[in-house]
């Protein structure tokens, strides 16, 4: 029985999932992080999240994992792949190793394998895109300090901004300082500031702030919302960015947002209409996971396109 592996390899995580070549899924497995290769232990690192989350897959499939050789294998590694594949091929066992970046995998999961644009808004953000003829293109993805527009990060400090500018005189009011002031048990804004800069308040942290833009946007205050309308303008423009190298004007093309920050209605709702404002582009919610789309790479490695079935919730 021919066997195929996807492995989405993040900062946080490592999620696995072998299939068959049916495409029914068999087994899945998560492992600990195995990102940062170059800091100390980090090879090390990589190894045991790969092998653990492979290891608890097989297990689930029911595979001897010390045994197993797959048709191909296919990773999506968080931070790129170049100083991966030497490492996963001492490790694993395949016939065709395929070692690729996670915006990749996170479009062939959210589209199913068709072509079609990917924009991905968490902390950070991205868009990417692979049309019929395998062209891909991107748009983003630099970095909080030089992009991550519209995402999860970027929500939280035009908040803070926001409420910088009121507390000086030179903004409107806003809900966002009492807000902003009770969740984090700041004084004033100017204390925020400082606090968004210390280890206690990493960037996912600072991040997360976004859901409390989005709950006082949806009380009423015209301030929060509008940071949320215009970070729906900056995930459009990635998107159509990208959609317009890929595909021809009026071409049917599939457009699927990922991450929490599309969970704010108020933005996803203006995203929608924005992209859709092209010709022919649609949008829609994710259909599987990127997991299952590194799956799908490995899959389309080997030539295969099969039916999936077994897909975990």
């Amino acid at each position: 029985m021919a066997l195929f592996l996807g492995v989405d390899g993040g900062k946080s995580s490592t999620k696995t999932m072998i299939g068959d070549q049916s495409g029914r899924v068999l087994g899945t497995g998560v492992g600990g992080p195995c990102n940062h290769v170059a800091e100390a232990q980090g090879r090390e690192r990589l190894a045991r999240a790969v092998t653990e989350s492979v290891a608890l897959a097989c297990g689930q499939a029911g595979i001897d994992p010390s045994r197993v050789q797959f048709e191909a294998a296919c990773f999506g590694m968080s931070g790129g792949p170049a100083d991966k594949q030497a490492i996963l091929a001492e490790i694993l066992r395949t016939k065709n190793l395929i070692v690729t970046h996670d915006m990749l995998i996170a479009l062939s999961g959210a589209t199913g394998g068709d072509p079609g644009v990917a924009v991905n808004a968490g902390t950070g953000s991205f868009g990417f895109g692979r049309n019929a003829a395998g062209e891909t293109a991107r748009a983003g993805g630099w970095g909080f300090v030089f992009g991550d527009e519209g995402s999860g990060f970027d929500i939280a400090r035009q908040a803070l901004r926001a409420a910088l500018r009121y507390e000086e005189g030179w903004g409107p009011h806003t809900a966002l300082v009492a807000a902003l002031l009770e969740t984090s048990g700041a004084r004033d804004a100017n204390e925020l500031l400082h606090y968004f800069y210390t280890p206690d308040w990493p960037r996912p942290r600072v991040a997360a702030l976004a859901k409390l833009v989005d709950r006082v946007a949806l009380a009423g205050d015209p301030v929060a919302r509008d940071i949320l309308l215009n970070a729906a303008q900056q995930l459009a423009t990635l998107a159509t960015s990208v959609g317009r190298r890929l595909f021809r004007v009026g071409e049917p093309m599939l457009v699927c947002h990922i991450g929490g920050v599309f969970q704010s209605g108020v933005l996803l709702e203006r995203y929608r209409q924005l992209v859709e404002l092209e010709d022919g582009a649609r949008c829609q919610p994710p259909r599987y996971s990127p997991a299952l789309g590194a799956l799908l790479e490995a899959y389309r490695a080997a030539g295969i396109h099969p039916e999936l079935s077994g897909v975990p919730e």
